[in-house]
């Protein structure tokens, strides 16, 4: 399967920009989702890579094959990039059965292919399954009636699934199979084909392979042609048996459930095998219960195919879940490109740690500087101290140093880009993130907070997992909430005016009002810069 490179892609109308100086790889047989808020610029991220949408400038190479390149012109289009486009809506033809759905794109395509002898190739798969039968025999006992009586719809579609052929060979299989218990005959008579189709291929100046396709002077014969029926049969059932809806072939999208129909939608986009498949959000219109177990079958196809998955979504329970990688973006700039667990551990930054994670991160401002000895002295919840220790060792000043020039190096960027032809000031300027402290009494303050950080505020981020019951615990805290949902609990803690939510499993009840003692004992606390909002390091509190 083809990697996909992204080089400096930029989407823009007018002033404003849909994707601002996209760069990112997307590994071969990777499950990419692109995740972020809605109007972050994620669909039209997918829809330049599927070549449905055109980027201002940049370069997109999918394999060994540049798709667009603003500087030497090229623009593939979206029907020539061998892609699959799963989309929100289902998209199916009412006035169609799942067959003919399914079915539907592969009767247009024509390409170069092989050829080769249809006749000569049905016949050697027959004779390879009459001289071991007794997977077919057993398909078509399954397909027995109750009252015992043999029901042949069922026992074809049996026989098209275990052995992967099309239906004009199962019915074939399925009269030699009811008409005798020994097959030496009908044996013969398939070798006798693939004799008389050898010599007609002679009789043109080819040969037949071991696969039958015709070779002459060495090569395979090729010519641009659409596919068989048996070939698109074949393809069908092949994609049918993979998302498990072989028994619904001949009903129309009204006859199905809401999930059917998206099995439908997903085995129509894999029938022509796509080496990538792009997927818009093909969730979001099932219920919770249904969108779980499609989750369990997108895992599962993306391993069966073996193909490139690129997901979008806003659903970051979807994301962390599916992906092997998560491309998380925000008003069309990427924030961070990682592992799913990579970003909820080690978020980039406070919007990173903020939209990742249910329930959401605990936030905690605090002030300090750091001691000799790589410690660095707290004081958080306005009067509280405590020591942070990070977990590896880290200089603030040297850190700082390197933000800084980086930060420089990427002014520096803009403002030799503002000054080439063609520049255009973006309209949808880049903002400092408003995070939430948690309060009883909710006040709006976070953003002058940010513009008046200096090098000695910090904000914590505390995973609610991260925070445990403890009744030697060193914090005091009072039960202001509690949400049992019977494995687990959901609470949040009074510390002073602050509030803190902590998961707490097990299937416990919590009465409001009641006073605790909590522990935070971890080594994954989070410690970012207040004013870039950056993450510094992780590390574990001492009070």
């Amino acid at each position: 399967m083809p990697q996909i490179r992204l080089e400096h892609v930029t989407k823009r109308w007018g002033k404003f920009y849909g994707v601002d100086d996209l760069s990112l790889t997307i590994k071969d047989n990777a499950f990419v989702t692109l995740l972020g808020p809605s109007g972050c610029g994620k669909t039209t991220t997918l829809r330049m890579i599927a070549g449905l949408e055109t980027p201002t400038s940049g370069k997109i190479t999918i394999g060994d094959t540049v798709v667009f390149d603003s500087e030497s012109g090229i623009n593939v289009p979206a029907n020539k990039r061998k892609v699959g486009f799963l989309f929100q809506n289902y998209a199916l033809w009412p006035n169609m059965t799942v067959y003919q759905n399914i079915s539907f794109g592969l009767s247009n395509i024509r390409e170069d292919m092989d050829q080769y002898s249809a006749e000569a190739r049905e016949a050697d798969r027959l004779i390879g399954v009459l001289k071991n039968p007794d997977t077919a025999l057993a398909a078509v006992e399954d397909a027995r009636d109750k009252a015992g009586k043999p029901d042949e719809k069922k026992a074809l579609i049996h026989l098209t699934e275990t052995l992967l052929i099309p239906l004009s060979s199962a019915r074939k299989l399925y009269r030699i199979l009811a008409s005798s218990s020994s097959y030496d005959n009908d044996i013969k008579a398939l070798e006798d084909v693939i004799a008389a189709e050898r010599k007609k291929a002679q009789g043109s100046g080819c040969t037949l392979d071991e696969t039958f396709r015709l070779v002459k002077n060495g090569s395979v014969v090729r010519s641009v042609r659409k596919l068989t029926k048996d070939e698109i049969d074949l393809s069908v059932r092949r994609v049918s048996k993979l998302v498990k809806i072989g028994m619904f072939m001949d009903r129309y999208p009204a006859e199905l459930s809401g999930g059917q129909q998206q099995r439908v939608a997903i085995a129509r986009t894999l029938a022509p095998q796509p080496s990538v498949l792009f997927m818009d959000e093909p969730l979001s219109n099932l219920d919770a219960k249904l969108r779980l177990e499609m989750r369990y079958e997108l895992q599962r196809l993306h391993v069966e195919t073996g193909s490139t998955f690129v997901y979008v979504t806003h659903d970051q329970m979807e994301a962390m879940t599916l992906a092997t990688d998560i491309c998380l973006m925000s008003n069309a700039v990427l924030q961070q490109y990682a592992a799913p667990l990579t970003v909820y551990n080690m978020p980039a930054n406070l919007f990173a740690a903020d939209f990742v994670g249910n329930p959401s991160v605990n936030f905690v401002e605090a002030k300090g500087s750091q001691n000799e000895d790589g410690s660095i002295t707290l004081t958080l919840f306005d009067t509280m101290k405590a020591d942070f220790i990070p977990a590896q060792p880290v200089s603030l000043a040297a850190w700082r140093k390197e933000r800084e020039e980086s930060d420089q190096a990427r002014a520096e960027e803009l403002k030799a880009k503002s000054r080439e032809k063609g520049y255009v000031e973006k309209s949808n300027k880049d903002e400092i993130f408003r995070y939430h402290i948690q309060r009883a009494e909710e006040t709006d303050d976070s953003l002058e907070a940010v513009k008046t950080a200096g090098d000695d505020d910090f904000v914590l981020g505390i995973r609610p997992e991260l925070i445990e019951l403890d009744e030697n615990g060193a914090l005091d805290g009072e039960i202001y909430g509690a949400m049992p949902t019977g494995m687990e609990s959901t609470i949040k803690v009074r510390i002073r005016d602050y509030l803190l939510t902590s998961v707490i499993f097990g299937n416990l009840h919590f009465r409001i009002g009641t006073q605790i003692r909590m522990t935070i004992a971890s080594s994954r606390i989070m410690l970012f810069e207040r004013s870039s909002g950056k993450l510094i390091t992780l590390g574990s509190l001492k009070f």
